[in-house]
């Protein structure tokens, strides 16, 4: 039998499939996700992500100074807000002694190359959970865009690198960069969660900073899972409004449209390689189904290869463990 063409070739052996790999891995695609709570010497393993926890600050300080001797270079912080902070106004959002001002602070003391990336969204602030200011039952969205601009300005204060609006509320961009120029934070950068879906794989999160909702759902700001050319939409206007980096959030049922978005934007392009997805891999493991080490590789490579510059991954650690072994 002849053959002009035979493409097995290049697959025979680790070392050929090793130089003609496509895609490759390394610790700069990484954003390391951190949720930090109150309190001191406190770990609180996350009930349902396994192996991932919520960390008083100084064991985040500690935590951040092993990311960066691991090669990882960003953080994403996200804070638990006491319940007695909570209110309508998300007023604690900008408060300058805050958990989260705290927390860049000490994280850019301890280590000063770490670039530090902050959640901005009321979530975590509202009485009712949610990403906005509530009024007769509706989440307003002007209202909402001006304590999403002074929750930037404090973070920018406080010494973050990035600020990151997960909210999805409109012209938020455009707002927080003029806010940003105004108060002379001319090297705060913006990454927009600029295609951020309604999903059911949040739970674990929500667990993690007890942010449920506490009416309806997120789908008057998230978007329907069935639409791609609204992502484009809300991604080109981002980047016209300022965004530096823009993320499409989930991941792993959304690779069609982090290759759009790649397509069509001139910014580097992140995904969110949520909760419920680390929780899936997590419980399959558990169960003895797959192999986890393989399956963390080979979705983390997929969300690379369908586009993604940047991945902000719970499995950052495990990733980094994998490569050096």
């Amino acid at each position: 039998m002849y053959l002009q063409r035979r493409n097995r070739i290049t697959r025979q052996s680790e070392a050929i499939r090793s130089l003609v790999s496509e895609t490759k891995l390394s610790p700069n695609d990484f954003i390391v996700p951190l949720f930090i709570d109150e309190g001191t010497n406190s770990k609180t393993e996350i009930a349902s992500m396994p192996g991932y926890y919520r960390n008083s600050l100084d064991v985040t300080v500690n935590e951040v100074k092993e990311l960066w001797s691991m090669g990882l270079k960003s953080v994403l912080l996200f804070v638990k807000s006491k319940d007695e902070l909570k209110d309508n106004t998300g007023k604690e959002a900008w408060n300058k002694d805050g958990l989260m001002q705290r927390s860049i602070k000490a994280i850019k003391d301890a280590v000063p190359e770490m670039y530090v990336m902050t959640d901005v969204a009321l979530d975590p602030y509202s009485s009712y959970g949610h990403d906005g200011i509530v009024k007769d039952g509706q989440i307003v969205n002007d209202e909402t865009v001006e304590a999403l601009v002074k929750m930037s300005i404090s973070h920018a204060e406080a010494g973050a690198d990035m600020v990151a609006p997960s909210d999805m509320m409109d012209g938020r961009i455009g707002a927080i960069r003029k806010g940003l120029e105004e108060n002379n934070f001319i090297n705060t950068g913006i990454m927009s969660y600029s295609a951020k879906y309604a999903s059911c794989f949040y739970g674990p999160f929500r667990d993690a900073l007890d942010s449920a909702p506490g009416f309806g759902d997120k789908k008057t700001y998230q978007m329907d899972y069935a639409n791609r050319i609204e992502a484009i939409k809300e991604t080109l206007m981002d980047v016209e409004e300022g965004a530096d980096i823009v993320m499409v959030k989930p991941a792993l049922s959304y690779l069609d449209i982090i290759r759009e978005v790649k397509n069509a934007a001139n910014v580097p392009v992140s995904a969110y390689n949520i909760s419920g997805e680390y929780a899936m891999i997590k419980a399959a493991a558990e169960k003895g189904w797959i192999n986890e080490d393989k399956a963390i590789m080979e979705v983390l490579t997929s969300i690379k290869r369908a586009g993604a510059d940047l991945i902000a991954t719970y499995f950052a650690k495990d990733a980094i463990r994998i490569l050096n072994h």
